[in-house]
């Protein structure tokens, strides 16, 4: 009996007759480009990207393996900036990003290091926007019509409710949780959740359930819940004491739990360097003027 023939895998691009690619454009193996999509000349797309049906791809784009573009979301085009003057900026995207209908995502500017960047397996849903200079980490959720100004940086495992907004030099620390129909206009604490309330937005409380579902141990939650109960409750704005004494009074414990350190640091940085909350403010390059 002769040896079996090995079954061989072929791997194909497909690309829709109506579609538009510029010959100039790098695709990957196995990549599928819908009707009456446009792909630019400086575009390139991983193995194993899906582009439906009227995409508009543009610019110094490079999109990972396994992204996901749906009808109407466009990425890369000039950013909204009236400083922005033609420069050659770049917009790169990890792999395993979905960015639902509607979605706009926009290359850097010469005032934000020429470059928006995002991380792998991200969604990005219905209507949502990512400005000029932006960075996202991995693993985030952006609800329907969230958008972000420019510059914003968002870390790892960040989950938005629907319609948020994010003022531009916000920093969005790990594992948060911000509430639908907040405005977000100062850095957000990491493992926090963060949510519209009657006077201007404020912690609420630990994302627990996010960071049971994240693999977090019970004694890890209970340590960053006690940090929340001295930094943010409702008891410790009451008690008048200055909230960076009881940072600086947390950091000096010992043992200290490593994710209620990088808590206090990220807070401590917010408050002591940045410029009205946004740490990010300090370190920009045209620097607005006071008056």
């Amino acid at each position: 009996m002769g040896a079996a023939r090995a079954e061989i895998k072929v791997i194909s691009t497909e690309i829709h007759r109506t579609a538009i690619v510029d010959p100039g454009a790098r695709l990957g193996r196995d990549v599928s480009v819908g009707a009456y999509s446009v792909i630019g000349p400086y575009v390139t797309l991983g193995d194993g990207c899906r582009i439906y049906n009227h995409v508009t791809l543009a610019g110094h784009t490079t999109l990972g393996a396994q992204c996901q573009a749906f009808p109407g979301a466009a990425l890369g085009l000039p950013p909204q900036d009236l400083k922005y003057k033609g420069e050659l900026t770049r917009l790169e995207i990890g792999d395993a990003n979905i960015f639902r209908e509607t979605v706009t995502v926009h290359p850097g500017t010469s005032g934000g290091g020429f470059l928006t960047r995002i991380g792998s397996h991200n969604l990005f849903c219905v209507g949502s926007h990512i400005a000029h200079d932006c960075t996202i980490g991995d693993h985030c959720v952006l609800s329907n019509s969230v958008h972000l100004a420019g510059h914003v940086r968002v870390e790892d495992h960040v989950t938005f409710g629907g319609i948020c907004g994010v003022h531009h030099f916000v920093t969005i620390g790990k594992h948060a949780m911000i509430g639908g129909l907040t405005r977000v206009a100062t850095d957000v604490p990491p493992f926090m959740v963060y949510v519209a309330a009657r006077t201007q937005p404020q912690v609420r409380m630990v994302n627990g359930v996010g960071l049971k579902r994240r693999g977090f141990s019970e004694p890890q939650i209970a340590a960053l819940k006690i940090a929340y109960m001295r930094l943010f409750s409702r008891r410790a704005r009451a008690s008048g004491k200055p909230i960076l004494e009881s940072l600086e009074e947390i950091l000096g414990e010992q043992p200290l739990d490593e994710n209620v350190e990088y808590l206090c640091r990220f807070v401590l940085r917010s408050l002591a360097h940045g410029r009205q909350g946004r740490y990010l403010e300090s370190l920009r390059q045209d620097k607005p003027r006071r008056g």
